[in-house]
Parts: C-alpha cells; structure tokens; sequence
C-alpha cells in the first residue's frame, strides 16, 4: 500500500500543558463574583465563580480556544 492510499497521521498541535490562569475580568453577582480568565500559556478561556472572599474560585465552564471545532460535539 502507498502512501496515496492512507490516512495521514493526526498531529497534536498543541502540547497539554498546567493553565496559568490569569483574571481579565469579574462581576458581581446574586450568586457570587464571576470571574473571566484566560491562560497566559495559551488561548484558552474560562468562566468562574467565586462564592465567598475567602475561597478559591470554582469552574462554571470547560476550557475553550478560538478553535471554531473546539464548540462541535
């Protein structure tokens, strides 16, 4: 078989890596602070929620890129 007749070989593009999350912007809410970040690493995004001062903030969506495939199921 040549190699006409094969499927390419997928190539991971980007290498998973830990998110260093930095804060673009929060909103109060009745719920608590929204909290919009993004990873200084990447172009990844998230939302968060923040309930009290004095507790680390809890994810309220996936991770997300400007890769329009990223939001396809």
């Amino acid at each position: 078989m040549t190699s006409l007749h094969t499927l390419p070989i997928p190539r991971q593009t980007a290498r998973p890596h830990e998110h260093a999350w930095v804060v673009d912007s929060r909103h109060p809410t009745s719920e608590g602070v929204v909290v919009y970040v993004s990873c200084t690493g990447c172009s990844a995004h998230r939302v968060d929620l923040q309930t009290h001062s004095q507790t680390p903030p809890t994810a309220l969506s996936r991770e997300t890129t400007g890769d329009p495939d990223a939001f396809r199921p």
